[in-house]
This record gives C-alpha cells, sequence and structure tokens, in this order.
C-alpha cells in the first residue's frame, strides 16, 4: 500500500516561507507546545486534500496566507504539496495554491481541474467528503456523542449512499404524486358509474307531476273574488264615519297656548333661581376646600415650629456639653505645658551640673607613644586572661539593660493605662447621662404617641362611620334615583334630557293638535309581563313622538335642527304605510299578536295605526321554544318571547332582558312625592357626610405626628439599645480590661525591679572581679602614669559624656512624648472648638427659623379664622335661595299638572280622527294586496273598468312601506271588477259566515298546494343527461387508465433507486457491523468485550437512526451516554478505525485523540495503532502524551519562533534505532 512521504508547506499559516515536514514513516507523531503550529499541520493536509475552507478555521480563502489574519501577508500566495508514493514506489505530487480568494490544483506540476483533482485523490483512497482519513481534533467525542441520526448520516456519507438521497426522495415524491392521481381518477370513475344508474329513474318520473298541476286554478279564482267583494262593503262603511269627528279638535289648541306661556315663564324662573343656589354650593364648596388647606397648612407649619424647637433645644444641650468638654480640654492642655516647662528647666540644671562636676575634676593625663604601646600590650593580656569574664560581664550588661528598657516601657505603659482608665471612666459617665436624657425623652413621646394615637383612633371611628353612612346614602340615593329616572321624573333634572323635553314642549306649543307626544307615554302593555317583549319590539321607536301629517314631522324636524338639539324619530300617522293585520295569526295556539296586548293612552283610536306600524305581525310568546317553534315553522313568522327574545323573519335572533328593565320601568306607577322627599334628605345627609370628611386632613396630620413620634421613639429606643447593650457594656468591659492591664503592669514592674536590682548586684560582683585582675595586670603601669587605676584613665572622660547622652536621651524622649501629647490635646481642643461653632450656628439658624414660622403660623390661624367667617355667611345666604328654589318648585309642578290636562283632552280628539284613517286605510291596503296576488299569481279575474296592468307591483304591508300609496289607492278605486263568477249565496253571507266561509276556501286551496309541495319535480332533462354522463364516463376511464400505467412506471423507477442505495448503504453498514466489534475487542485486549451496531429501520436503515453501544469487559450492558469519557472514546476510536477499514485510505491522520484516555487506555490505542501500521496504513497523529508518542517510529516537534508574526518550525527525530522492549512498553505501568 501506498504511504505519504513527505509535506511541502510554503507560507501557509503558521508556516512562514518553504518548511518540508517529514519523511514520514509508518508511525508518526506530532509533538509540540500549545500554539505552536501542530494542528496547522492537520489543516494543511485538510487543505492539499481539497477541504473547504470553512473546515480549516478560516473564514476566507486569503486568511490562509502566513500574516494575512494580522493584516500582514507575507506573500500574495500560498501553497500545500503532498508526495504520494504509490506501491510501486512512483511518486504523485498533489498541489494546492491559494492567491487571494482562489485556489488552483496541481498534480505533478500539471494544473488540473478540482473534479479530476479529486478523481485522482479517490484513485488512491482519499474520499474528501467522506473525511475517510483526517480525524480532526474533537471528533472522537463528537462521534462518541453523536445522535442516530447524525450516525446514519455519517454511513451514508462513507458508503456514498448520499449522492443518491436528492433522486430517492425525487422519485419518491413522483410514485406519490402518481398514486394520488391514480387513486383520484379511480374515485372518479365510480361516482360516473352510479350517477349513470341514478339518472335512468327520473325519466320515468316526468309523467306524473303534470296532472296535479291543473286542479288548484278554479279554487284560487273563486277565493280572490270572494275576498274583493266584501272588501268593498267594509270600505264603504269605514268612510262615512271619518268625516263626523275632525271638527272637535279646534277648541282646545287656545286654552293650551295660554298655559304653554305660563308654564314657560315659571320655568325661567325656577331655573333662575336654580342657578343661583348652585353658584352660592360652588362658592361654599370652593370656601371649604381653601379651608380644609389651610387648616392643613396651619397644622403643618405648627408641627413644623414644634420640630424645630425641639432640634434648637438639643442643639443648646449639645453645646454646653461641648463647652464643658473644652474647659477641660484647655485645663489638660495647661497641665501638658507646665510639665514641659518644668521639664526644659530640669534639663538646663543637670547641663549646668554636669560643667561644673568636668571642671572641678578636669585634668590632663596625656601618654608617650612607648606606654601606649606597652598600655595596649597589656590591654591584650588582660583581655586573654578576663575573655570569660568580659563575657559574662557582657551579657549580664545586655540582660540589665533590656530588663531596664522593660521596666520603662512598663512604667510608660502603666501612666497611658491610668490615662485610658480615666478617659473611659469620663466617657461612661457621659454615655449614663445620655441614656438618662432618652429615658426621658422616651416617656414624653411614648406619651404623646398615645394620646395623637387616642385621637387617631377618634378620627378614625368617625370617618369608618362616616364611610359606612356615605355607602349607604349613596346606595339608597342611586336607588331612588334610579326609580325617578326610569319613572320619568328624574329626566327633568337630568340636563340633556331636560333639553330635549324643552324642545317637545316648544313642538307641543308649535303644533299642540298635530302633536301627540312620545310613543312611551301614549300607549302600555295590558300586563306587565308584557312589558320586555313591547319594549325589544318598540326597540328605538320607544322614545319616538307621534305626530299627524308628515308635512309636520318635517318642519318639526327642521326646528330641531334649528335649535342644534339632540336627533329625533318622528312618526306621521299619515305618512306611515301599515300592513294589515293577519287574523290567522289570532288563531295561533300558544301565543296573541303583539298589537293586541297593548293599550294606548285613554283608548285613542288613531294610535292604533301607530302601533300597527311599529308591531306588524309580531307575535308574542311564553317561552323562547314556543317563539323559536313558530318563527322558524313551515311559514317564517316575526315572534318574541316574554324575556325580550326575539326571533325576525330573516333569522337574526336578538335578546338580553337587563338592557330593557330600565325601559320597561317607565310604566311602573310610584309615588313620585315621597321620592323626591327622601331624594333631598339623602342629598342633605350627603352634603353632611361630606363635611365631615374634612376631617381627614387632620387625621393626615394626626398621622403624621403620631408616625414621625414614632420613628423618633423608635430611634431612641434603638440608641438607648445600643448604650445599655453595647456602649455603656463596652466602656464597663474597657475599664475592667484597663484596670486588669493596670494590675498586670504593677506587679510587672514589681517583677521587673527586683530583677533589675538582682542583676545589676551580680554585675557590679562580676565588676570587681574583672577590676581586680584589670588592677594586676596594670599595676605597674598605673604607678608610673600616676594614677591610682586604668579605669581611672580609660573612664575618666568617656564616662561622664556617656552619663550626659543617657540624660539626653531620657529628656528628649520625654520630651517627644509630651510634645506629641500636647499637639494632639491640642488639635482635639480645635476640633471641639470648630464643632462648638457650628452647632452654635446652627442654634442660631434654627432660632431665626423658629421666629420666622411662628409669624407664618400666626398668618395661617388669621385666614382660617377669616374663611370659617366667609363660609358661615355663604351657608345662610344658601339655606335662603334653597326656600325660594323649593317655592318655585311647586308652584311649577301645579302649572304642569294643569297644561298636561288640558293637553290630554286635545289628544284624546285627535286620536278618535286618527283611529278611523286607520281602519280605512286597513280596508284599502288589504284589497291592493289582494289585486296583486291576483296579478302575480295569474288568476283570470274580470275587470268592468281599468286593467290587470293597472294595478301597482308594490307589496304592502306592515313592514315595507311607500311614498305613494295614496295615489295608488286612487287608482284602484276606479277599477270595477266583474263579480258574476260569484255565486249568489256566497254574496248574501253575514260578517261571521263570511269568516267561516273564507276559511273554508282556504282550507281547500291549502291541500291542494300541499299535494303539489310534497310531489317531487321531475327531471326534464333526464335524457340529456344521460347522454352526457356516457361521453364523461368514457374519458374518466381513459384517464384512469393512463394514470394506472404512470404509477407502475414511478413506482418501478422508484425501485431501482431505493434497491441501489439500499446496497451501497448495507454493504457498508454489514462490513462495518463486523469490523467494529472485533477492533473494538483487539483495543479492548479482552474478547468478553463488545461493539454493537443496530439499524432503527432494517428495511430502510438510512431513513432512520442507527444505536452504536458497547459493553466494556467486566460491565453490564450500558447507554453509550453512560460510559466514562475514556470509554466513550474507545468505542468512537473503534467505529473510526471500522469505518477506516471499508473505505481504508494510504494513511491515516489523527488529532489529538488521546485527550479522553488514561495511560493504560493510550497503552491499548497505540498497540492497535502500531500493529495496523505494519498491516494496514500508514499513521500521523499529534499527541501530547509520552504515552502515546513513545511508542512512534518518528517524532515531529513543532516549535514557534517568535517574533512580529510568530511563525512554526518543525524538528525530526527518528525512533527506529530505539527499538521498543516488552520492559519499556509497560514501565508506566507502575506509576499508575
Amino acid at each position: 500500500m501506498g504511504y505519504l512521504k513527505q509535506l511541502d508547506i510554503e507560507n501557509f499559516k503558521s508556516w512562514r516561507g518553504k518548511q518540508v515536514i517529514g519523511p514520514f514513516k509508518r508511525f508518526n507523531c506530532i509533538i509540540g507546545t500549545n500554539g505552536s503550529g501542530k494542528s496547522n499541520v492537520m489543516d494543511a493536509l485538510g487543505f492539499v486534500m481539497g477541504e473547504r475552507v470553512s473546515n480549516l478555521r478560516a473564514r476566507h480563502t486569503r486568511d490562509l496566507i502566513h500574516g494575512a489574519h494580522v493584516g500582514k501577508p507575507v506573500s500574495k500566495t500560498a501553497s500545500v504539496t503532498m508526495r504520494y508514493c504509490s506501491d510501486n514506489d512512483e511518486e504523485l505530487n498533489f498541489s494546492r495554491v491559494v492567491s487571494c480568494d482562489a485556489s488552483e490544483y496541481f498534480i505533478n506540476g500539471k494544473q488540473v481541474t478540482l473534479a479530476k483533482y479529486t478523481g485522482e485523490l479517490e484513485k488512491i483512497g482519499i474520499v474528501v467528503k467522506a473525511k475517510n482519513c483526517l480525524v480532526y481534533q474533537g471528533a472522537v467525542e463528537h462521534i462518541a456523542m453523536q445522535s442516530a441520526k447524525e450516525r446514519t448520516r455519517m454511513f451514508e456519507r462513507i458508503s456514498n449512499s448520499l449522492e443518491l438521497a436528492p433522486e430517492y426522495e425525487k422519485r419518491f415524491a413522483a410514485l406519490q404524486k402518481a398514486q394520488e392521481d391514480a387513486q383520484f381518477h379511480f374515485n372518479k370513475k365510480k361516482a360516473a358509474n352510479a350517477e349513470r344508474k341514478l339518472i335512468s329513474r327520473d325519466i320515468e318520473e316526468a309523467r306524473k307531476f303534470q296532472g296535479l298541476l291543473d286542479d288548484g286554478s278554479a279554487c284560487r279564482l273563486q277565493l280572490s273574488l270572494f275576498q274583493l267583494y266584501h272588501n268593498e262593503r267594509g270600505s264603504q262603511a269605514v268612510s262615512e264615519s271619518l268625516r263626523e269627528r275632525q271638527e272637535a279638535v279646534a277648541a282646545q289648541r287656545n286654552v293650551l297656548d295660554t298655559w304653554e306661556e305660563t308654564v314657560k315663564n315659571q320655568k325661567k324662573e325656577h331655573g333662575r333661581l336654580s342657578r343661583e343656589l348652585q353658584q352660592v354650593e360652588k362658592k361654599i364648596r370652593g370656601e371649604e376646600q381653601k379651608l380644609t388647606t389651610q387648616r392643613s397648612q396651619y397644622t403643618k407649619a405648627r408641627v413644623n415650629t414644634s420640630h424645630h424647637e425641639n432640634k434648637a433645644k438639643e442643639g443648646r444641650a449639645g453645646l454646653r456639653k461641648g463647652q464643658r468638654q473644652r474647659e477641660e480640654k484647655e485645663g489638660q492642655l495647661e497641665g501638658l505645658r507646665t510639665q514641659l516647662q518644668e521639664l526644659e528647666m530640669a534639663w538646663r540644671s543637670y547641663e549646668r551640673q554636669a560643667k561644673k562636676e568636668e571642671t572641678s575634676r578636669g585634668r590632663d593625663v596625656q601618654l608617650g607613644e612607648a606606654q601606649l604601646k606597652r598600655y595596649e600590650e597589656l590591654k591584650e593580656v588582660y583581655r586573654k586572661q578576663a575573655a570569660m569574664l568580659e563575657q559574662q560581664l557582657e551579657k549580664l550588661q545586655w540582660e540589665v539593660k533590656a530588663d531596664g528598657d522593660k521596666l520603662e516601657f512598663d512604667r510608660r505603659r502603666k501612666l497611658e493605662v491610668e490615662a485610658n482608665v480615666k478617659s473611659c471612666q469620663a466617657q461612661l459617665d457621659d454615655y449614663r447621662k445620655r441614656a438618662d436624657k432618652l429615658e426621658e425623652y422616651i416617656t414624653s413621646c411614648t406619651r404623646s404617641v398615645e394620646e395623637l394615637r387616642v385621637q387617631e383612633q377618634g378620627l378614625c371611628e368617625a370617618l369608618e362611620g362616616r364611610r359606612v353612612r356615605s355607602l349607604e346614602v349613596n346606595a339608597e340615593l342611586g336607588q331612588v334615583l334610579g326609580e325617578l329616572q326610569n319613572a320619568h321624573v328624574d329626566h327633568q333634572e337630568n340636563r340633556r334630557w331636560q333639553k330635549r323635553q324643552d324642545v317637545l314642549d316648544s313642538l307641543r306649543r308649535f303644533y299642540p293638535e298635530a302633536l301627540f307626544g312620545r310613543l312611551v307615554d301614549l300607549c302600555q302593555p295590558i300586563h306587565k309581563k308584557y312589558q320586555l317583549a313591547v319594549a325589544k319590539v318598540f326597540g328605538r321607536y320607544m322614545n319616538a313622538i307621534v305626530v299627524t301629517t308628515e308635512k309636520v314631522a318635517r318642519e318639526c324636524i327642521k326646528f330641531v335642527k334649528q335649535e342644534r338639539a339632540e336627533p329625533e324619530t318622528f312618526l306621521p300617522i299619515d305618512y306611515l304605510d301599515v300592513g294589515r293585520v293577519n287574523e290567522r295569526l289570532r288563531e295561533q295556539q300558544g301565543c296573541k299578536l303583539l298589537v293586541d296586548v297593548v293599550q294606548t293612552a285613554g283608548g285613542a283610536p288613531e294610535l292604533r295605526r301607530v302601533l300597527q306600524f311599529v308591531c306588524g305581525n309580531t307575535l308574542v310568546c311564553d317561552t323562547i321554544e314556543e317563539a323559536r317553534t313558530l318563527a322558524f315553522g313551515p311559514e317564517r313568522l316575526k315572534t318574541v318571547a316574554l324575556d325580550g327574545t326575539l326571533f325576525s323573519k330573516s333569522g337574526v335572533i336578538s335578546g338580553g332582558a337587563a338592557h330593557l328593565r330600565s325601559k320597561v320601568r317607565r310604566w311602573e306607577e310610584r309615588d313620585l312625592s315621597k321620592l323626591k322627599e327622601r331624594k333631598d334628605l339623602l342629598v342633605a345627609e350627603l352634603e353632611a357626610l361630606r363635611k365631615l370628611g374634612r376631617k381627614e386632613a387632620e387625621l393626615k396630620d394626626v398621622r403624621a405626628q403620631a408616625q414621625g413620634s414614632e420613628t423618633r421613639l423608635k430611634y431612641t429606643h434603638t440608641e438607648l439599645d445600643a448604650l445599655r447593650k453595647r456602649t455603656l457594656p463596652g466602656r464597663q468591659a474597657e475599664i475592667s480590661r484597663l484596670e486588669s492591664v493596670l494590675s498586670n503592669l504593677e506587679s510587672q514592674i514589681c517583677v521587673s525591679e527586683e530583677s533589675v536590682e538582682k542583676k545589676e548586684r551580680e554585675l557590679r560582683e562580676l565588676k570587681e572581679k574583672t577590676n581586680q585582675m584589670e588592677d594586676a595586670v596594670f599595676a605597674d603601669f598605673c604607678r608610673e602614669i600616676g594614677v591610682a587605676n586604668i579605669r581611672e584613665y580609660e573612664q575618666e572622660y568617656v564616662k561622664q559624656q556617656q552619663e550626659v547622652d543617657r540624660k539626653r536621651l531620657q529628656f528628649e524622649s520625654q520630651r517627644t512624648r509630651v510634645i506629641g501629647q500636647l499637639e494632639y490635646e491640642e488639635e482635639q481642643l480645635k476640633q471641639l472648638s470648630r464643632k462648638l461653632d457650628k452647632l452654635q450656628d446652627t442654634i442660631d439658624k434654627e432660632e431665626d427659623t423658629i421666629q420666622n414660622l411662628k409669624k407664618e403660623e400666626e398668618k395661617l390661624l388669621a385666614l382660617v379664622d377669616e374663611t370659617e367667617v366667609c363660609v358661615q355667611e355663604l351657608k345662610d345666604v344658601h339655606a335662603n335661595k334653597k326656600s325660594d328654589v323649593s317655592t318655585a318648585k311647586a308652584d311649577l309642578d301645579q302649572k304642569a299638572k294643569d297644561l298636561q290636562q288640558v293637553s290630554r283632552d286635545l289628544v284624546r280628539l285627535q286620536k278618535e280622527v286618527l283611529s278611523v284613517e286607520a281602519a280605512l286605510d286597513q280596508k284599502r291596503l288589504a284589497r291592493h294586496n289582494l289585486l296583486i296576488d291576483c296579478k302575480v299569481q295569474g288568476i283570470p279575474i274580470l275587470l268592468l273598468s281599468g286593467a290587470i296592468d293597472d294595478i301597482s307591483d308594490v307589496q304592502l304591508d306592515s313592514e315595507t312601506q311607500s311614498t305613494f300609496t295614496t295615489g295608488i289607492y286612487e287608482r284602484e278605486e276606479q277599477m270595477q271588477i266583474d263579480y258574476s263568477a260569484l255565486p249568489r249565496d256566497l254574496k248574501a253571507l253575514g260578517e261571521e259566515q263570511v269568516e267561516r266561509e273564507l276559511q273554508a276556501l282556504r282550507e281547500r286551496l291549502s291541500s291542494l298546494e300541499t299535494v303539489i309541495l310534497r310531489s317531487e319535480p321531475p327531471n326534464l332533462k333526464a335524457l340529456d343527461k344521460m347522454r352526457e354522463i356516457k361521453d364523461s364516463l368514457r374519458t374518466v376511464m381513459d384517464t384512469f387508465d393512463e394514470s394506472t400505467s404512470i404509477a407502475r412506471h414511478r413506482c418501478h423507477e422508484f425501485e431501482q433507486v431505493k434497491v441501489k442505495r439500499f446496497r451501497l448503504f448495507s454493504q457498508c453498514f454489514e462490513e462495518v457491523c463486523v469490523s467494529v466489534d472485533q477492533i473494538y475487542k483487539r483495543m479492548c485486549r479482552n474478547n468478553s468485550a463488545q461493539a454493537i451496531l443496530s439499524a432503527e429501520n432494517p428495511d430502510e436503515p438510512y431513513l432512520d437512526g442507527i444505536s452504536f453501544n458497547c459493553v466494556a469487559p467486566g460491565k453490564r450492558y450500558m447507554a453509550m451516554d453512560n460510559l466514562s469519557g475514556g470509554e466513550k472514546a474507545i468505542a468512537a476510536l473503534a467505529l473510526i478505525f471500522a469505518l477506516h477499514s471499508f473505505r481504508p485510505a494510504p494513511f491515516f491522520v489523527l488529532d489529538e485523540v488521546d485527550a479522553a484516555l488514561d495511560n493504560t487506555n493510550i497503552g491499548k490505542v497505540t498497540g492497535f495503532i502500531r500493529d495496523q501500521c505494519q498491516e494496514a496504513f500508514q499513521v500521523i497523529v499529534i499527541s501530547l502524551k509520552e504515552e502515546f508518542y513513545s511508542r512512534a517510529d518518528v517524532l515531529l516537534g513543532v516549535y514557534s519562533e517568535p517574533g512580529e508574526n510568530t511563525c512554526s518550525r518543525v524538528l525530526s527525530l527518528d525512533l527506529t534505532p530505539y527499538p521498543l522492549t516488552e520492559d519499556n512498553s509497560s514501565q508506566k505501568d507502575p506509576e499508575m
């Protein structure tokens, strides 16, 4: 098998210039530090094998040039050449060169296309799409965690079955479409056969229907003539009574005008007085609101003044305390200055005394050169003889000095501790005084809070009672107002409704005889149970205004527009086209005509026409079920249930009784005077409760004061608790500690003094011994120079200077300590003085603020008193105005009642006229509708004058009206009908006999029509339809045969692609299934290990997932997700090697596949790789683990050279001269 010889890289990524990596052997390891460029070797191999740039960790092709990632490319091109040797040692050079964003491919120096380039690579076993020779970093972990679908995708790439996936999907979609078309045409063929069978039956039914059409015509003619004849007789009787009722209306109109003028003047007077009363009430509300604001401001000013007074009081107390502390500090400073002066005087006295002693002892001893030499010799002799004693003496001197220093330190420490004890005691006294003051403040503040809480509770109870009572009063007032409004009384107090009523009153003055009033005031149901139903049917006509003629209605509309009032609906009686009442509906069981359950005021007959127009032939039923049954029966009817549910002819259903109840209550009678009195009482009580609500501001002030006091009390308690629990015990503990320290210091000082005295005695004794020895050595020399002993000569001048230095050091130390304490105390005194000055300024500012606040408080109090006087004056005026308004209201009500009585008399007379006119119009409408029925149905009636075409085609009833009914009626009156075909016995019938005969004729005609309707009409075009069906069936059969043939062809094509794809995939899958288990056993070195690949869809495994599970040696079966990291890595490597065995490449490149492996597993993997290197393929591994790369044949070390752009270099080491032994291979095991 061929192998990779070497890799030539030029300016590729981190490899600058021309670099040669290799030569490669069977097992090669690339090592190096992180970031040195190891993975770039992997990228170079992928690059030369034709990998896309996105897989090489770069965005653009130009970024692969060295330095391009930092914007400084070293060249315009980069290239990688792979030198490959085949089995017969023939060398092939594969090169890829990148220039800007383009790549060029070369084989043995000859440029080729990418397709030919990849084809040559596939010839030597390198499949770029399958990635059968490159395992990138992290690929092992990715394969181990792959889903079943992803694993299937990987197998398809390896087996090349993925290339057939688009064709597979295309053929499968075509097959489905062909099968759907075949099924569709099959269903069409089936339907055509069924239709052919049905059409043959229609031909026989055509002959039976004509016989039923000829029997109903004679009965219709007789019925029509009967109805027309008796309609003419009734119309003549009604027209006679119309003229008698039009002369009694004019007398009441003059009286009505006089009363209307009087009522209008009285309304103006009442309105003027009401407006003046409202203005007074508005002023009272404004002044009361102003008074509430002023009281709140006064309370806040008083609380603010009290706060600033307390603050100034606390400031003065703090100032007095600070002044006492300052006096104490000044006394301490004076003592320190005195102590410093005494210390300096003592030092000057000591200096004078030392000079005197030096003068008295002063003498000059001078030695010659020989004497000095002899002195040195004797001194050396002395040192040798007294060496041990000198050492002991020196040691003892150091101990004495150390003990003396410690004693001096303890004494200074004692003085400091005594000063600290004194300071802590003073602080403790101050804290105790502060605690006593806080206790006093807590007592007074608690008492104040309790008083405020009692006051707050009283205010809360009063306001709560006011709130509860307000709710009750508002609820009762709302109920009363609702009752008044529904009773049409409170509308007078509603401004909007008042305007509408004023407009109506004005119209009544202008048209007293022609305007009746609102429909709701002119009629009412005969029983309360019908109220909801009537209100529902009335709908928008509920508040409509009824007038006599269309001309009056138009003039009223013009007046409403001029006054810019709200739109009104007018019902002119002569303009309404009222349909005739269907008498048959009165015979329905369980229902009534709505027009029969509504009665007019005073029984005015002229209003029946208006009611017939509004109600029509609507039926009222007890229940919704009955209304629904009648509405949607054989004949569509308009019905309404007692709960207000309306069923219209069009099928629309509307209901809801909630919004109707406010309308129907206007028909209920109430005690209006009691409701008015109750309303006035409730309004007055509500006003009193509203005034009581002004205490809410006072309650807020009380709560604010209480909350502020509680907050201050809380902080005071917190401070007192801190003083008692932490500060005072802390100070006492500190004093106890300092006293304990002071006691310890005193005992230590006593012990130190005894130790110093003892050591000084020992020092003197030792000094005497050394002196005796020194005197023996220097006896002759001392006699020669004339001194008592040599020490007199050595110490005469030295000792005195040392003593002076020691004294000076002590003085400086004490002086420095006193000066430092003096400076500290002076700084403390300055800080205290600044603090006192600042506190004094604060007190002065607070006193100025208090003066200003007191002045402001006085001003606010004066404003409050002034406003209270103003409010009382306005209340007196309000009482007088209210009395005047009540008197004017009583006069207006009395005059309005008289006016209503006069208006009722006039309306009653007008209603009688309208009643007769409505009856005559009803007869005319009935005759018109009968003629239309004859014309439409083609009934052959004979006319003595006129023609059948003169009859208007407009159908008139209670719901469809026209504007030219008068002309229609006049033309129809000129027409004379020949009644000779009507038998004489039918002409001579009475009113009751007419109804019975009419019902009998209708029943006979209805039975004939029922038989015709129940007979199904034949299909007269059955033969033509049969011919069309035969032609269509022939076309459907041909189309079905064609679609079936196409479906078989598509199925054959799909099966070919399916078999090919299944063969490629199964060949790869079965081989890998066997290989992975064998490789896994070899890598685990245990035959009990198992690696299992299983397809979820055995028939077409490439459509679903492939599961991969392993049984590790010595363990039970577990899912891949439950395996450890090392076990997953071993399993994934086994799968990778198995896939490689199916589509082997001449070499295999692995990038850090040992990341999750320990040394034992690395040994297993490397052992397997070494075996495969000898037999199957060449391996190049990038690794950082010694256990791995120590077993390679060649080590390629990659390192980086620092610079502006770091570049990579490589070193090679051939390890074949160092063969592996069993000991070397297992030397790492004991270390694990």
